[in-house]
């Protein structure tokens, strides 16, 4: 079979198909504690983020790790080892909504899931209570 390629075995895979939004979480003073963090970024550093939240609205989350309290932590492998914590949920059809909530550093790791659970148990709260 010289210059043939013999396909063997072929397996399909089917993803169900979802739409994965991606939204900011902004305090009751209309403050975004990710924004405030991503805005102090150099520019090179902010690439790597977009890319990784790129990357999470794609569903592309093979370094994405739970924290507790509803929280994932995104890792970049890039500078001093940036995180991004989100929470996420599902609005009852198909789309995934994920809320990101504030970034930083693994030297500040602990300081920041913890600031992540305070914002995601927040929003969690105020959606309760029908604020937007």
């Amino acid at each position: 079979m010289v210059g043939q390629v013999a396909l063997a075995n072929m397996v399909t895979y089917t993803v169900p198909y979802a739409v994965i939004e991606i939204k900011e979480y902004l305090d009751s003073d209309g403050k975004s504690a990710y924004g405030n963090w991503f805005n102090r970024l150099d520019a090179r550093s902010a690439a790597k983020v977009a890319t990784a939240i790129d990357r999470i609205g794609r569903g592309l989350l093979s370094n994405v790790e739970p924290v507790g309290g509803g929280v994932s932590e995104r890792k970049i492998d890039d500078g001093p080892g940036y995180r991004i914590y989100f929470g996420s949920e599902t609005d009852g059809r198909i789309t995934k909504v994920v809320i990101l909530l504030c970034g930083g550093t693994k030297k500040r790791q602990d300081a920041d899931i913890a600031q992540a659970k305070q914002l995601w148990k927040d929003y969690k709260f105020r959606k309760r209570r029908g604020e937007k």
